[in-house]
């Protein structure tokens, strides 16, 4: 008889977040709701709640780096679902047989991580579940694609009137207009919103 915790057809896949820092957690448990939406995301403040709540329904771990040592054959057994949450952005810090992840960052650039990360795991989301329709639904006229493409991409509001040859007044038009739409007033939002409906490369950002 399965529970509610086994995986079955139709279930959301899930992500555990293990770290002692809530801050931390609550940080990057929005930034992959917002990476990966159809993925439910739990958190944990230890290693032991982890072990206590089924961890082999998790498609992935973002485990902080002291965790994944102390408990080192655990997570080297999983290591293929095992993300270690560095401050380092010093590769050779980093514990070796791990994919790492330097939380210490700005915000645009631990996006980036993360997208790239999801990118190469999920072969360019070929392996997720599709996104809800509402998400997937285009929402944002051809020319709302273009200017938000060039957010993405990092250009500011001049260099997008040039690009597109359009006034700068109409880039600022544009801009506000797919804030509204999609509710999303962050560069990183906009940006990760672009990456997953195809609308930028991951490696343009």
């Amino acid at each position: 008889m399965k529970t509610k915790n086994d995986t079955h057809k139709g279930t959301r896949p899930k992500i555990a977040i293990v770290d002692t820092n809530t801050l931390a957690m609550l940080g990057l448990k929005q930034i992959l709701q917002n990476v990966m939406p159809i993925m439910r995301v739990d958190m944990f403040p230890t290693f032991d709640d982890l072990q206590n709540s089924n961890p082999d329904a998790y498609a992935h771990y973002f485990v902080a780096v002291s965790i994944v040592l102390e408990n080192r054959q655990f997570f080297a057994d999983h290591r293929m679902k095992t993300i270690v949450l560095t401050t380092s952005a010093d590769p050779t810090t980093h514990p070796t047989g791990f994919h790492s992840l330097c939380i210490n960052v700005p915000e645009e650039q631990l996006v980036r991580s993360i997208l790239m990360l999801e990118q190469h795991a999920h072969a360019h989301g070929r392996n997720l579940p599709p996104m809800p329709k509402i998400l997937s639904e285009k929402v944002l006229s051809d020319r709302e694609i273009e200017v938000l493409s060039l957010i993405a991409q990092g250009y500011i509001n001049k260099e997008i009137a040039d690009q597109l040859n359009i006034g700068l007044t109409t880039v600022i038009t544009h801009r506000k207009n797919i804030v509204e739409k999609l509710g999303m007033k962050s560069v990183s939002a906009l940006t990760i919103y672009a990456v997953m409906h195809g609308y930028v490369d991951i490696h343009q950002i």
